[in-house]
């Protein structure tokens, strides 16, 4: 590990006595604080962190505790055979953006507009989740459903690519923990406050919608619709459009660009092999993390017995604990680096996710306690696998990585969903998807704790 008296000064020539990853970290760090602000700006960051919080409106909503609870309930099919094809679905949004994320990414550091396509992509997504209101409870619109759970997934994760591509526009590196930190407590945080409107306005009905062909739900989606369009907003004026180091990389057509992703993943390979360990690990370790979400207010309500209203309870609970957990986080990953702080979370959410497959039959106390346990780990491990890579991208190519760090993981998005369709289709019970969820975090960890890439520890 080096630390910031121990770095060599921009533009050293060579680094003595060093491993090529320790060199190249080496020169990572130097270059990044060289482009990179030289202090962080509160402005800045509120308005990058705004975005996250208005996320919430896809990630809490849409695709945890709202929108995909009302697709998998009867009035869509019987259960386990809904939620099985909503496990298809994703994994065939994964798929798409395995294929496409880097490109997208790299192409966007080329010419400069990482802040444009932000945009383009978040304001797809918004228009996705307001066409949701057209998604009537009947079997005849679960496709309608599906399509748009699934398109929105894969907008949604190209708009990722550029947003986490300006952590480092946005924090240097003393900050950069506690900045992503920030970002994800800020997602948690929104969630809370759009599902206590969508609880108390729709659900219990303060805002009079009629009770009638899903029509709370189907209104929620429009209202969430608009809270991600205003709070994405702040971030496209208070920072600037990127013209670092990446403008300067030749532009190439968008065929070429996969031969140039060949390329620099072999230079990956030849000069920093312990990075793309890192990304086939936290590929598998983050779709559990998707799963645990993505799957959690389904298994809330048809194992556990929750109402839509309690499920939005629920959620509220767990965006709290999440949030607090990874704000809180955040230092520490500036402290002690992000590795330890990913393998205690992992561990902690195998652990959990275990407790609540045996321990179902002990009702809704299990899930209120094990599940909010879950959810204490997920955060910090999200914000934690997004410093420790770009810690150590070369300035110029974070759009690029992190569309690879996009594309590792959706190349293995199956996983989550599949195991979790495979467990629930094989048992013909639903809690059963549990385990599944648990073995790709397992997994995970597993391929985690044999990486050595080097990583700033850095003091606050």
């Amino acid at each position: 590990m080096t630390s910031p008296e121990s770095r060599p000064p921009a533009g050293a020539p060579e680094f003595t006595g060093v491993t090529p990853t320790d060199a190249m970290a080496a020169a990572v760090a130097a270059a990044a604080q060289a482009e990179g602000p030289e202090r962080t700006s509160r402005r800045a960051v509120l308005a990058w962190g705004l975005w996250d919080w208005g996320s919430a409106a896809f990630n809490a909503v849409v695709t945890t505790f709202v929108f995909t609870v009302y697709l998998t309930s009867s009035s869509f099919g019987p259960a386990g055979t809904v939620e099985a094809q909503l496990g298809w679905a994703l994994a065939a949004a994964g798929l798409l953006i395995a294929l496409l994320a880097p490109i997208t990414g790299q192409r966007s550091d080329t010419s400069g507009r990482r802040k444009l396509w932000l945009a383009v992509n978040t304001y797809i997504v918004v228009g996705m989740t307001a066409a949701m209101v057209f998604v009537a409870p009947d079997p005849g619109y679960l496709w309608l459903g599906l399509l748009l759970v699934a398109a929105g997934n894969v907008f949604f994760e190209f708009a990722g690519v550029n947003y986490n591509a300006m952590l480092s526009q946005v924090s240097t590196p003393r900050s950069i923990g506690r900045v992503s930190g920030f970002g994800w407590g800020m997602g948690y945080v929104g969630g809370i406050v759009l599902l206590l409107i969508v609880y108390f306005g729709f659900i219990q009905g303060l805002f009079g919608v009629p009770d009638e062909d899903g029509w709370p739900v189907r209104i929620a989606m429009v209202v969430s619709a608009v809270w991600f369009g205003l709070f994405a907003l702040p971030v496209l004026f208070a920072v600037p459009e990127y013209r670092g180091a990446g403008v300067k990389r030749e532009k190439v057509s968008f065929f070429a660009s996969y031969a140039r992703l060949g390329r620099d993943i072999a230079r990956l390979w030849r000069e920093s092999r312990p990075t793309l360990w890192f990304l086939l690990a936290s590929a598998v370790f983050r779709d559990g993390l998707a799963g645990v979400f993505t799957f959690g207010g389904v298994l809330a309500a048809s194992v556990f017995g929750f109402s839509a209203g309690e499920v939005i309870i629920f959620a509220i609970a767990a965006n709290v604990v999440a949030g607090v957990s990874t704000i809180a986080v955040g230092a520490l990953d500036d402290r002690l680096g992000a590795k330890p702080v990913i393998v205690a979370a992992l561990i902690g959410l195998v652990i959990s996710g275990l407790l609540v497959f045996f321990l179902h039959d002990g009702g809704q106390i299990v899930f209120w306690t094990a599940g909010l346990a879950l959810c204490l780990f997920v955060g910090p491990a999200q914000s934690a696998s997004r410093t420790f890579l770009a810690r150590i991208i070369p300035p110029g190519r974070e759009g690029e990585v992190f569309g690879l760090y996009a594309t590792t993981g959706r190349a293995v998005s199956f996983l989550a969903p599949m195991m979790f369709a495979v467990f629930v289709g094989v048992s013909g019970e639903a809690y059963y998807g549990i385990l599944g969820i648990v073995l790709v975090l397992l997994v995970g960890l597993l391929l985690l704790l044999p990486v050595r890439a080097t990583q700033q520890k850095l003091s606050a």
